[in-house]
């Protein structure tokens, strides 16, 4: 008999949620890795990371807010869809400057998107969580003292 502690109920929904998060980013990653590694040799790294990242964001955005990050608190979507957009655009030429440095050091984009991957893995949950995704605050009842 073990005497594992039993989580809470908590920490089980976070649990729960970084499962979802990490088959969302599954589904992010894999559209856009085929795509990359495909399309590089083609049309040059800068358009295949454009068009792979877009189908990924595009898959991303959709299983994130309608399914990782839902809540009775959700936020408007047009405002939840511009913090999306400008937090992706700084993504994708963080993304770019990293499989850029990773190729001139020597190590190819089929290898590199795992690496630039593990880093986006732990980057993006914690930004997503705390702000593009995060919930209307609780409205604070106001008590007026006369």
């Amino acid at each position: 008999m073990t005497n594992t502690p039993k989580l809470k109920k908590k920490q089980r929904l976070e649990l729960v949620r970084i499962a979802e998060y990490l088959v969302s980013g599954g589904a992010y990653f894999w559209s856009a890795y085929i795509l990359i590694v495909f399309l590089t040799p083609v049309i040059g790294l800068w358009w295949a990371n454009l068009i792979g990242n877009g189908v990924g964001v595009t898959l991303n955005f959709i299983l994130e807010r309608y399914w990782v990050f839902t809540s009775s608190k959700s936020r408007n979507l047009t405002y939840v869809t511009g913090k999306y957009v400008i937090y992706t655009a700084a993504n994708f030429l963080l993304s770019y400057v990293i499989l850029r440095s990773l190729q001139e050091v020597g190590i190819v984009v089929a290898i590199g998107q795992f690496i630039s991957a593990g880093f986006f893995t732990v980057w993006n949950y914690f930004w997503y969580r705390n702000w593009v995704f995060k919930g209307k605050p609780n409205e604070r009842r106001v008590r007026h003292h006369a």
